[in-house]
């Protein structure tokens, strides 16, 4: 069976779902790319186009992908145009009950045979398949930011997730050129079970006055070789989400070394979110 081809749509068109968009199109998808904010949509497609011109100079991609690749993606503001898709990917906010909200609706729209994906990073795929009549068409789809540069995707396997759903999910994404991991149905999965203690341990270690957020950046590049520091990665992440998964991750868990540093709560209610806002550990000015 060719997976090349087959309609996939995007719901949520910020940082992931745009990248997620990009990708598939590149790839041979027709794309549809929703988003129920026109503004987000625009600024989505917008950066889409950018960063497939950016390819382009780097010599990754020639002019006529770039086009073809553009033409691909259909931006729309309304959840009935993903009717069509073989495969839809949820990229909205890291919430659960507006996860299963867009769930419910997507069920209710998508054609029988369409699989509905998540690229939550810590939100249960379980839950949000049971909300279904298609548990077993659910899966996690968890792609890492920036996603037309970053190889993994983390497939998470519900309760109910069939083999066949399954197999179609990793086949895509190989052709894709990703690197799909398969993974248990956790609080955090892999990536974020991990990480996210790094980042919060080492917000701890700002909030108690070891070391500035630079040194503490430091000290991993340059003695862990991490290509980033957590704290420059929280930032890229966005502090709000660091939140969130780590909210998950104490409630799904019930062990303590997972709450979430006060200054972490501390920054996010005071928006101060990272990148995205333009200050975070670090700030951060346009272009740079």
């Amino acid at each position: 069976m060719t997976y090349i081809g087959r309609n996939v749509s995007v719901i949520g068109a910020g940082t992931m779902g745009n990248g997620i968009a990009h990708v598939f199109a590149l790839h041979g998808h027709p794309v549809t790319l929703i988003d129920s904010d026109p503004v987000a949509l625009r600024k989505g497609m917008d950066t889409i186009a950018k960063n497939l011109e950016r390819q382009v100079s780097k010599g990754a991609i020639t002019d006529h992908d770039r086009e073809t690749a553009l033409k691909r993606i259909d931006a729309q503001e309304d959840l009935e145009s993903a009717h069509a898709a073989d495969l839809v990917v949820e990229a909205i906010v890291e919430d659960e009950e507006i996860k299963t909200d867009v769930f419910r609706t997507l069920d209710a729209i998508v054609q029988p045979q369409g699989i509905l994906s998540s690229n939550t990073s810590s939100i249960s795929i379980t839950r949000l398949g049971a909300v279904t009549s298609r548990p077993d068409q659910t899966i996690g789809m968890h792609f890492m930011n920036p996603v037309p540069v970053m190889k993994l995707v983390e497939v998470i396997r519900g309760y109910a997730t069939s083999d066949e759903t399954h197999r179609t999910v990793v086949e895509m994404a190989t052709a894709l050129g990703k690197m799909p991991v398969t993974v248990r149905d956790y609080p955090g999965f892999v990536s974020n079970r991990v990480l996210m203690p790094m980042i919060n341990e080492a917000i701890y270690c700002v909030m108690e006055g070891v070391a500035e957020p630079e040194s503490i950046d430091t000290v991993m590049k340059l003695g862990m070789s991490h290509p980033m520091g957590p704290l420059a990665l929280a930032d890229f992440i966005g502090l709000d989400v660091c939140l969130a998964i780590l909210e998950v991750l104490q409630a799904g868990l019930g062990d303590p070394k997972y709450r979430p540093c006060p200054l972490l709560r501390q920054m996010v209610a005071a928006g101060r979110l990272g990148r995205k806002t333009g200050a975070g550990f670090f700030e951060y000015r346009e272009g740079a």
